[in-house]
């Protein structure tokens, strides 16, 4: 599992932490599970009996009004922990956008297993970070700075802290492939779907993007597109 193999790393080396990495690797309540994409994996309210680490795949957050309006309150990438609650139930729902693979532990295992708590409370602390970043976005942000940071976040290594920049003044491409519909991109950044598609269409005109099929864009300069997104 993905996730016992950062447990050592996170915890030192030495007889100790090999020794912690070794208890949870050989517990027997660890198990994977695969997914098929647009799988539910719980619905907000269920009993919060399971605690997930995704190791492969892409999963989605969300929480739904009476009147069906939608949230999506995070989007999920390898190594990130969910179905973590405070009380008996899930406060949110949880939907595959691709296939998975996910690693499970029942709760009460979590409950009785300092190991696994302090794994888990890292990752969620890490996790944390993005949350907040979410919030500045829906509660700060234009639609087209939104748009412009949600492209943003799938070109690796770019626009965050540290940046390298490209690697050419003249060239600076990037293939973005989109794992969300433009209705769920439209709910995870507060939008509607036709303000969605309005700002798509307005970063083509100005050349900082090119539709290559309904699920893939080529973005043509990644810094043009980065400068669009309020963070400079």
């Amino acid at each position: 599992m993905a996730y016992l193999e950062r447990t050592s790393e996170t915890m030192g080396h030495g007889p100790v932490a090999a020794r912690s990495a070794r208890e949870v690797a050989e517990a027997p309540q660890a198990r994977t599970q695969r997914h098929d994409q647009h799988h539910v994996i719980f619905y907000e309210g269920d009993a919060a009996e399971r605690i997930y680490e995704l190791q492969d795949g892409i999963v989605m957050l969300y929480k739904l009004l009476p009147d069906g309006r939608r949230q999506v309150v995070e989007i999920l990438t390898r190594g990130m922990i969910f179905g973590t609650a405070g009380g008996p139930r899930y406060d949110v729902s949880a939907e595959t956008l691709t296939p998975v693979r996910l690693a499970v532990h029942e709760r009460r295992e979590v409950d009785a297993s300092a190991v696994l708590q302090s794994h888990v409370a890292k990752c969620l602390m890490a996790q944390m970070e993005g949350l907040h970043e979410h919030a500045m976005l829906l509660g700060r942000k234009s639609a087209m700075e939104r748009v412009a940071s949600y492209f943003m976040r799938m070109v690796p290594n770019r626009g965050g802290e540290g940046c390298s920049g490209p690697a050419s003044d003249d060239c600076d491409p990037h293939n973005l492939v989109l794992n969300m519909t433009r209705q769920e991109i439209a709910d995870y950044l507060g939008l509607t779907i036709e303000t969605v598609s309005r700002v798509i269409s307005e970063l083509k005109r100005r050349g900082v993007i090119r539709l290559e099929r309904q699920d893939r864009i080529h973005v043509t300069r990644v810094c043009g597109l980065c400068q669009l997104t309020g963070i400079h």
